[in-house]
């Protein structure tokens, strides 16, 4: 498949503008930045999954691709491909959207492994999804 027709995999979980703020003294946004999205998002989803708290385990395979710019939208997707006792294993995908509405290209990927946590701190058991 030719790069340009990839499509987002997964679930829309977080957008957001990067700022000048977010940006390095080459006008690219910080990878740290990035991360720390495909961070929150990946902890939405899985404390969705969880039906409680959750915490970052692992990152894995971490690979960028392209720069967000200032003024792009970063649009993080998320998708759960296992989960175990107490782990939630996710892929994340993170994509830019210009200010022509249009998604436009992936930024960056990885894995990441959420852990669910009870009240103080220790691992909990993740209820079957049968469950309402």
């Amino acid at each position: 498949m030719d790069e340009s027709d990839e499509q987002p995999r997964g679930e829309l979980t977080v957008r957001i503008p990067a700022m000048p703020a977010d940006a390095n003294a080459n006008g690219d946004i910080f990878g740290g930045w990035v991360v720390s999205q495909m961070d929150l998002a990946a902890g939405i989803r899985a404390a969705e999954r969880a039906r409680g708290r959750v915490a970052t385990v692992a990152i894995n395979a971490l690979v960028f691709k392209k720069p967000v710019k200032i003024g792009d939208t970063l649009c993080v997707y998320t998708m759960i491909e296992k989960v175990g006792r107490t782990s939630i294993t996710l892929a994340i995908e993170a994509w830019t959207q210009r200010r022509t509405s249009r998604v436009e290209a992936k930024v960056t990927e990885g894995t990441f492994v959420m852990v669910a946590i009870d009240d103080d701190g220790r691992p909990a058991a993740i209820p079957s999804e049968t469950l309402d």
